[in-house]
């Protein structure tokens, strides 16, 4: 017992809600959290029907109560309605599905505030208003490569109120990127790029882990999104640029001395 629950709270960081999804972080999120909900809601009244059902059938034809078994030969209308509700249940849930996934899917425009705070910081977004994030999973860390050359190990640093797009690969086995507040997990497969996005809210670190198994490390291999201030992240991001380019420089350095 005191092994399970120690394996139990070293998963913390990966536990996305004790009953829901977590939300608040990024807006594919909040949309992930509320498809969950409609759906654990609808599930829930199938579930207590049917049980209801059970209890009543249990005690209303009990050997104590009916020593002779009933012969019931069905009952027609009931059968229609039940098929029928079933249907329109999936059918309604299917559709409010697809008009979900779109929005998850896809990022919608950031608002003119943030987009014109991003470009005042200099921020290197595209055409949309979006900043692309490179991830690189490999055992047993997380790898950021932003668009100015910087990278980063263990914590990407993203700017709040921009959509930041982001290319998953991996170097050597199957990962999976994992920020239960900023969106779904994808996984980060050799010789394939998957894609995703996420928009932060609020300053702040969210935090996740690798949610495939790579390995006897796999448990170590956290991730960590720290959201800041446009202007921040661009101050950021440029001394980190200058800082590897000042660690390259005296690398190359040492290699042309005899």
């Amino acid at each position: 017992m005191a092994i399970g629950a120690l394996l139990m709270s070293g998963a913390a960081p990966a536990g996305a809600g004790t009953l829901l999804p977590e939300r608040g972080g990024s807006p594919n999120a909040d949309r992930i959290a509320s498809l969950y909900t409609v759906v654990l809601v609808l599930a829930g009244v199938v579930f207590v029907g049917v049980t209801v059902a059970l209890v009543y059938a249990l005690a209303r034809y009990r050997a104590s109560r009916s020593p002779v078994a009933a012969q019931i030969h069905g009952n027609t209308r009931l059968e229609v309605v039940w098929t029928v509700a079933a249907t329109l249940l999936i059918v309604a849930l299917a559709a409010y599905s697809l008009t979900k996934l779109g929005a998850i899917e896809n990022p919608d425009q950031a608002s003119a505030g943030s987009l014109a705070a991003a470009a005042a910081a200099g921020v290197p977004a595209d055409e949309r208003g979006q900043l692309r994030i490179e991830v690189i999973g490999r055992q047993y860390v997380w790898m950021f490569k932003y668009p100015n050359g910087a990278y980063s190990y263990e914590e990407m640093v993203a700017p709040v109120g921009v959509t930041v797009k982001l290319d998953i690969v991996s170097v050597d086995v199957a990962h999976s990127w994992w920020i239960p507040k900023l969106g779904g997990k994808f996984d980060a497969l050799p010789g394939y790029v998957n894609h995703t996005w996420f928009r932060a809210k609020q300053a702040g670190v969210y935090r996740g882990q690798c949610a495939e198994l790579c390995g006897r490390n796999h448990a170590d291999m956290t991730a960590k999104v720290r959201a800041v201030p446009p202007a921040e992240y661009a101050r950021w991001v440029a001394r980190q640029k200058r800082l590897i380019d000042v660690a390259q420089g005296a690398v190359a350095r040492r290699q042309v001395q005899p």
